[in-house]
């Protein structure tokens, strides 16, 4: 699937979708895409808690990304993990899982979103770009390098009914 941009470029298109990690098949495709793009370097997460999120390019997985409870931050989801292919990276794909993940948090009602990086300018640029801050928590968590990163979250109210 492609469409044309306004340049003439043509960009392949892409679907996010949140899914189910306790689902065995899905579990097993997150720790696919996890072992494709973090290789040796982090853990696999259990992906039975929190949110998860694919994305395809047509029927193809390509990215991946997840969002848990903050044990480190009050009222705050954490981004544990992003990862996407090589071949698809500078598509905005981190970008768009970044703006899906708030979205869920909104839902959830919590105030905040919370992360970190580490020895990853690409991440790091990404985290600028969708508006976070640097923060130093009170107990750091990472490695002596890693940076902390920080949004707050404007949780949409229920409406009140007129009259």
């Amino acid at each position: 699937m492609w469409f044309e941009k306004a340049s003439g470029k043509a960009r392949p298109i892409y679907r996010i979708r949140e899914v189910d990690g306790q689902d065995d098949d899905v579990a097993d495709t997150l720790a696919d895409l996890h072992r494709l793009t973090f290789f040796d370097g982090a853990s696999i997460p259990e992906f039975d808690g929190g949110h998860w999120w694919l994305v395809f390019f047509e029927a193809m997985p390509v990215a991946f990304a997840g969002l848990v409870p903050s044990t480190r931050a009050s009222n705050a989801g954490y981004f544990s993990r992003v990862g996407v292919l090589q071949k698809h990276c500078g598509n905005r794909l981190q970008l768009r899982l970044m703006r899906a993940m708030e979205a869920r948090a909104k839902h959830n009602g919590w105030s905040c979103l919370v992360s970190d990086t580490t020895d990853n300018l690409t991440s790091a640029n990404n985290f600028i770009r969708a508006g976070y801050r640097l923060y130093q928590p009170q107990y750091p968590w990472g490695w002596p390098n890693t940076l902390y990163w920080r949004k707050s979250i404007t949780c949409s109210r229920p409406r009140r009914k007129l009259g």
